[in-house]
């Protein structure tokens, strides 16, 4: 074992000794062609703008994904590829800290047609003998999930916390998790792919704990969307059907709750007139509400009836979930 040990190479100088040839191929074309190559957060970014840029940023669909990049493949060799296509606006390759990249890559051209055709003409091009590479559309993803938030914690609370470490936050929601018992889960917009890409980065690498609970960070995927909407309806759902069950275990008979909406205003809430009649109670209950429609797929009317049902609960006496 002593051994072993006394023949490791330290890891920076491990580091260093990796790829070697290729790493000073790379500093060579840098010196040629004179292109700047920064390194930031995990990625090495060529443009985003290039030189003598001038006007709007691409819109959105100019961008592909390069995927089953050889580690030992530096941008020498990438950007002319994909130049060849179309002029780029901007070229990122992700890296490893030990100086290898980390098989994946973004070319963002001036236009979507050019990214189309880098599509059309690079998929499955063979950068090096038997290495295929992948390129397809990029889909730009700028949410994240973090999931195993303590029960206590608040967006208000959280909002402040996430803004100071991830630049260019948009907004947060939080859920009951669906996949950790008694924890939170937090949807994590940002204005943009890359902001959402470093944010992710940060808070991964360094192993976060937010109010003391250890939290799992991955992009907010369609059926992560769909478990929370699961929860979400089932929850809501739950409770008119213990309003039911109450009203039933107290020999009131089915409560039948009645809606429409009335009006709607400038900001888009809107407002409810319901009626709630208990065949067995003295006199229905009537009123009106304002709600604002959210993405949650509840419907509407839906969404009144569980929270009058809630109100009632509480109005009778009558434990609520």
């Amino acid at each position: 074992m002593s051994d072993m040990l006394e023949t490791q190479i330290p890891s920076q100088t491990w580091s260093e000794k990796i790829n070697q040839a290729n790493k000073a191929a790379l500093l060579t074309w840098v010196k040629k062609t004179g292109i700047q190559l920064v390194q930031i957060n995990g990625q090495r970014k060529y443009g985003g703008p290039p030189p003598g840029w001038a006007g709007y940023a691409p819109p959105s669909g100019s961008e592909v994904y390069i995927g089953k990049i050889p580690q030992d493949i530096y941008e020498d060799k990438l950007i002319p590829l994909f130049q060849n296509v179309g002029r780029l606006y901007e070229f990122r390759l992700m890296m490893t800290f030990s100086g290898l990249n980390r098989g994946f890559a973004y070319a963002k051209y001036m236009n979507r047609r050019d990214a189309q055709e880098a599509i059309a003409l690079l998929n499955n091009f063979e950068i090096q003998s038997g290495s295929p590479i992948l390129v397809c559309r990029s889909t730009e993803k700028c949410e994240l999930c973090i999931d195993g938030l303590a029960p206590s914690l608040k967006e208000c609370h959280l909002l402040p916390m996430l803004q100071e470490l991830t630049p260019g936050l948009q907004s947060i929601s939080l859920h009951a998790s669906p996949f950790r018992k008694k924890r939170q889960l937090a949807e994590v917009k940002y204005i943009s792919h890359q902001a959402a890409a470093i944010a992710k980065k940060n808070l991964v690498e360094g192993s976060l704990c937010l109010c003391g609970d250890q939290i799992e960070v991955v992009w907010l995927t369609p059926t992560i969307k769909q478990e929370l909407h699961n929860v979400s309806v089932a929850a809501r759902a739950s409770v008119l059907d213990h309003l039911k069950f109450q009203c039933k275990l107290h020999q009131l008979g089915r409560p039948v709750i009645f809606t429409k909406c009335v009006q709607r205003n400038p900001e888009d809430w809107l407002q409810f007139w319901y009626q709630v009649v208990i065949p067995k109670y003295p006199s229905p209950f009537s009123g009106f509400i304002w709600i604002k429609p959210d993405p949650s797929g509840l419907e509407d009317h839906e969404k009144v009836k569980n929270f009058v049902a809630l109100q009632l609960l509480k109005v009778l006496g009558y434990p609520v979930m």
